[in-house]
């Protein structure tokens, strides 16, 4: 008996090993290929399978950065350190995630480690090179790409990065010479002719430049970064159809792209295409509503058109945003007097003489003074990116105008099908007293929030269940709730909404006649109700595109958010949220009536519930990727967006593919 007990021990053993390299292997190609998701799924299951795999957080940690979830990849080369705190690896890639975010500190301390346990790496002193540019640190970032390059001298891009480093140094001779470098080591790379034409312009060589940017257009097409520069240098040399052509090519790529709507409003301005530049001013004020300098000059497009009124607003706007603005007082001060308010436009150039002395005060000491208050500075010209652009600049100024609709993860609901055949080692949701229920209907069901959830049942075979459920009706009575509630659901199916809701009704009715007010099946027969009505309104309301929608804002460094106020005025959810509260009442156990109530809330404005409720269906079923997602948009939209973007990444991590695309648009600004 005790050999038997061995043998079969080391039969598990040998299938436990060879799973592990299955997954393993599976894990590291879907990560070569690319598909990031599956890469996850794999290294979730092998994180079950063996809770010590340093590797496997580490490559998992890999493919969230790649899907652009910092905080759940640096949770993961958190605990690869945690397990193998000499994994060179894991400090190498989790200083360049901090570096990602914004946490120079951190990050070059992780690379300080990683060169101690492995001082020979040269692609460590890569990593902390471009750390160090990012921290402006720039004399040591020369430093490690020196060693970097000596190392490997082919390498193009340790050229840009030392060439870049240079130019904040001052010394543009060495800058232009390692710009030339990289494009004799890689002459098909836009990169290279992109940085030297920039250094070129800088230096007022715009023909040089010109050729440059020509150059990088002609290998990458696709290159709005080149787009954009050409187009201020056709501004530059007095080409404004050229400059025109190439921003209308940076927007027909990017229209979140705020820099060059700002550039196009000033440029249309000038051509008197008032409406056109009123259409991009308004778009870049959407994006940011603290950009001082697209109220001031939409104000002088509103003036144009005689609308002084709205310019006045717009001055009031940016002197509100920026107190010290000379400017600002002395166009308002212009425009008033226009108007007839003497008196008002008298106190405003006061004002604004008051603010030049002092703004002259103050660029003789050592104090320096911003621009805004610099009347001599001219406002309505193009801005270029300066030096600073591999900074932070240009990414501060791509402000992403972006304006799109999130849905919420569908509710669930009884629904025909066949429970799909999952792997042993996912961990799904399992309810012994409601998977029993649902056994016992006449016809396969299952719980699910799919759109087509007949999961490859053929729908001509309704019509067939449906007599055949009339004809039982008829002789068994005795199982009349069960018989309307299938049929209900056949309904539903069907998207015959008011012939289900009424025999959903019926059912209900049913069975608490017949005593069963406490059957879970009851909770189910309320579930569905309730869902229904949710559709119901839904399609109704499907033209508006409104019902179900969550409406996420950037808005600058700070993202706002809000339900759509015709999703939240024009609809009633009350009667759905009743039923869905009897439902918890009569079975408090079940999870997706929790996350049902979530999503009616979300919908009907009562934030705080929906996230008491999506706590809840966490709590009963800590696996719910569907909950962590919809919490996660609803703390988005109360703005705590630090637990709302750790939400998205269990989300993620859980198989929501859909929280990866939102953490890349909400969460990023943040990470710093």
């Amino acid at each position: 008996m005790a050999v038997a007990v061995l043998v079969f021990s080391a039969v598990l053993k040998a299938n436990a090993q060879y799973d592990t390299e299955r997954f393993y292997l599976m894990g590291r190609q879907a990560l070569i290929d690319g598909r990031y998701s599956a890469a996850i799924e794999n290294f979730n299951i092998l994180a079950r399978l063996d809770s010590d795999s340093y590797e496997t957080y580490f490559f998992r940690g890999i493919a969230k950065y790649n899907l652009g979830d910092f905080r759940g990849a640096l949770e993961d080369f958190d605990t690869a350190v945690r397990i193998n705190p000499v994994f060179t690896d894991a400090y190498h890639y989790r200083g360049i995630t901090l570096s990602r975010i914004g946490k120079y500190d951190e990050a070059l301390k992780d690379m300080d480690e990683a060169i101690s346990l492995r001082p020979g790496f040269m692609p460590l002193y890569f990593s902390r090179g471009v750390t160090y540019f990012l921290s402006r640190q720039f004399e040591k970032a020369v430093n490690d790409f020196n060693r970097f390059i000596r190392s490997s001298p082919k390498e193009a891009t340790a050229y840009l990065n030392r060439g870049a480093s240079y130019l904040f140094l001052g010394d543009t001779l060495s800058a232009l010479a390692d710009y030339d470098k990289a494009i004799k080591l890689d002459r098909f790379d836009p990169e290279g002719y992109i940085r030297r034409g920039r250094l070129y312009a800088m230096d007022g060589e715009l023909d040089k430049a010109l050729e440059d940017m020509d150059k990088a257009i002609s290998l990458d097409t696709a290159n709005t970064f080149a787009y954009f520069n050409r187009a201020i240098l056709r501004y530059d040399v007095g080409d404004l159809a050229g400059a025109m052509r190439d921003f209308n090519e940076v927007l027909k790529d990017e229209p979140d792209n705020a820099l060059t709507l700002y550039n196009r409003a000033l440029l249309r301005a000038q051509v008197q295409d008032f409406d056109g530049a009123l259409e991009d001013f308004d778009k870049v004020i959407n994006i940011n509503p603290r950009n001082v300098l697209a109220y001031f000059n939409r104000a002088s497009v509103f003036i144009e058109q005689g609308r002084y009124w709205d310019a006045v607003r717009d001055y009031d706007k940016a002197i509100e945003l920026y107190p010290d603005f000379a400017k600002a007082y002395m166009n308002r001060s212009y425009l008033k007097n226009l108007m007839g308010y003497t008196s008002e436009s008298k106190k405003d150039y006061e004002t604004a003489q008051r603010k030049i002395k002092e703004y002259r005060q103050k660029t003789s000491t050592e104090e320096g003074a911003s621009a805004f208050a610099d009347t001599a500075r001219q406002y309505s010209s193009l801005l270029a990116l300066d030096a600073e652009f591999a900074q932070k600049n240009f990414d501060d100024e791509l402000l992403q105008y972006r304006d799109i609709d999130i849905r919420l993860r569908p509710m669930y609901r009884v629904a025909t099908g066949r429970r799909a055949l999952w792997n042993m080692l996912d961990k799904i949701y399992e309810n012994g007293l409601m998977d029993s229920l649902l056994a016992s209907l006449p016809v396969p069901c299952v719980v699910s929030n799919a759109d087509d959830s007949a999961s490859g049942d053929n729908p001509s075979q309704y019509d067939d269940f449906i007599a055949a459920i009339a004809k039982d009706l008829s002789e068994n009575p005795e199982r009349k709730s069960v018989s309307l509630f299938v049929k209900g659901i056949l309904e539903s199916d069907e998207k015959q909404f008011s012939t289900a809701m009424d025999d959903y009704g019926k059912a209900i009715s049913a069975a608490e006649d017949a005593g069963d007010a406490e059957n879970p099946l009851l909770a189910l027969m309320y579930m569905n109700r309730g869902v229904l009505q949710a559709d119901m309104i839904d399609f109704i309301s499907s033209m508006q595109h409104n019902v179900q929608v969550l409406t996420l804002d950037n808005r600058g460094s700070t993202t706002t958010a809000r339900v759509q106020e015709q999703s939240t005025s024009s609809y009633d959810y009350s009667e759905a949220i009743g039923d869905m509260i009897k439902a918890s009442m009569i079975y408090p156990d079940y999870p997706y009536i929790y996350f049902n109530l979530g999503n009616l809330f979300t919908l009907s404005s009562e934030h705080t519930e929906a996230i008491d409720n999506y706590t809840r269906a966490i709590e009963l079923y800590p696996y719910f990727g569907d909950a962590f997602f919809n919490r996660g948009l609803v703390l988005i939209y109360l703005k705590d967006k630090e637990k709302g973007c750790i939400d998205l990444s269990k989300a993620g991590e859980l198989g929501i593919d859909d929280a990866y695309s939102v953490i890349n648009k909400y969460c990023k600004e943040d990470e710093d």
